[in-house]
């Protein structure tokens, strides 16, 4: 029963394992290392904090309601006694007092006051009606901040994807020289075979092996050199994508397709988010002025208030003791600060110019970088192409020098060099496809391709 069990496990198991085995493809490191990276992690964070501070700002523009108390105690008390007596009788038909001769009596009046207890609670309702400009600025700015760290996400995922994309072809880059020196390996071991027969027929000198297994030591030292490369290139690789760095990653045998027909430009780096981001900036330091100015202007607001108050007591009873409303509007006009305000708006419009001056800086320097990245891609490209010769031509070379050596008519000494050759521009070829990728794709960041 149990190895039946067993034996369903196992099938159960074999598709996944054979799923496992699948190489990764490039886009697949890419999300790998744009989901565990941190600076990415932490630039989508500040996105979303400059979204919240937007949202604060949006709500200036509506009624602030808030609801307000206080309470004191108080012993002040006193009293006020007004004598009474006999007064006048009159009429006020003219405007004035006119007596008619007759007198009333005034009993008078005592009035005793006690502070005691005074409280107030009510609901205040302020509604901004002009600051200036102020809150307008306010919300235009944290606006182009959202769009600024957008844009800073932007550029942390190109340098993310550029560093998962070098990572990646080091692998392959690392697999196909250990391929270069594992055929080498052949070639040689075919070689030493067939010298060994000779020198056991007498046809060859047993210097002629000593020479093979020479090759032979040298190209054993290039082999294991070789896997460790693929070794620690697998580790950079789990280390770009986020993974435990003894993982067993498996990439594909092959650089991602590389457009050798793309047209080339070098004078527009307006799609990079470097240049957004400047552009923001600047655009908030503009802002920073209309805030900075908004200080010197008058600010209008209305306030509306509905609570209840009680205290004073006059003559045992409350004074205070009822619901209210209460109506009115707040102005404020600035003056005269001495220059504060006047020297704020100069400030701000100092930090516009200079925004503006490392704008035009950072194009410039970019442009730089794009011709550089330009021209190397550019290299790149001839480099392959004259490596594809270099290498036909070598192979070439090593099948005559070979049909010689066979024939009598050429050294072994030749021979070996032939092959050493053909290796040397083979290596040469594997490098220049893995510098003509690396170039791509540092040519599609500096033009902001990269990401969109």
């Amino acid at each position: 029963m149990k190895r039946y069990i067993y034996i369903i496990i196992m099938c159960l198991a074999l598709p996944l394992c054979q799923a496992q085995a699948q190489p990764l493809s490039i886009e697949q490191c890419r999300q790998m290392a744009l989901k565990f990276n941190k600076e990415r992690q932490s630039a989508t964070l500040s996105t979303e904090a400059a979204r919240f501070t937007m949202k604060s700002y949006y709500a200036q523009f509506f009624p602030n309601l808030s609801l307000a108390g206080f309470g004191i105690y108080d012993t002040g008390d006193g009293g006020l006694n007004v004598e009474g007596g006999m007064l006048p009788v009159g009429s006020m038909a003219t405007g004035s007092f006119v007596p008619s001769g007759s007198f009333a009596y005034f009993p008078g009046l005592n009035l005793d006051y006690k502070l005691g207890f005074i409280y107030s609670g009510s609901v205040v309702l302020k509604q901004p009606l002009y600051m200036g400009g102020r809150i307008q600025a306010a919300y235009r700015m944290s606006r182009m901040a959202v769009d600024l760290y957008r844009q800073g996400e932007r550029m942390t995922e190109a340098e993310v994807i550029q560093r998962a994309d070098e990572a990646y072809a080091r692998v392959v880059n690392a697999r196909e020289l250990q391929q270069v020196a594992e055929k080498y390996q052949a070639l040689l071991l075919e070689l030493d075979k067939n010298v060994e027969s000779a020198v056991r027929h007498g046809l060859k000198m047993e210097n002629d092996r000593m020479k093979v297994q020479v090759k032979l030591n040298e190209v054993e030292l290039q082999l294991r050199r070789a896997q460790n490369g693929v070794r620690l290139a697998t580790m950079n690789l789990c280390h770009a994508t986020g993974q435990p760095l003894g993982t067993p990653l498996e990439v594909s045998s092959q650089y991602p397709a590389v457009d050798d027909a793309q047209a080339i430009q070098t004078d527009d780096v307006s799609a990079r988010p470097e240049i957004a981001m400047l552009d923001y900036q600047r655009q908030i330091a503009g802002q920073q002025v209309r805030l900075a100015r908004s200080e010197m202007l008058p600010q209008l607001a209305l306030l509306a208030k509905y609570g209840y108050t009680h205290g004073v007591e006059f003559n045992g009873r409350s004074l205070l003791d009822g619901w209210n409303f209460a109506g009115g509007v707040t102005l404020s006009i600035p003056l005269y600060h001495f220059g504060e305000h006047s020297n704020k708006v100069k400030a701000a419009k100092t930090r516009l110019q200079q925004s503006e001056v490392e704008l035009e800086n950072k194009r410039e320097l970019m442009l730089l970088e794009l011709n550089r990245a330009a021209n190397n891609l550019d290299e790149a490209r001839l480099e392959v192409s004259l490596a594809e010769k270099t290498l036909a031509q070598a192979e070439n070379s090593m099948k005559l020098s070979r049909q010689q050596y066979d024939a009598g008519l050429e050294p072994l000494s030749d021979y070996l060099e032939s092959q050493a050759t053909w290796q040397q521009a083979y290596e040469s070829l594997v490098n220049a496809h893995f510098q003509r990728y690396l170039s791509s794709v540092a040519y599609l960041r500096s033009a902001g391709m990269l990401v969109q």
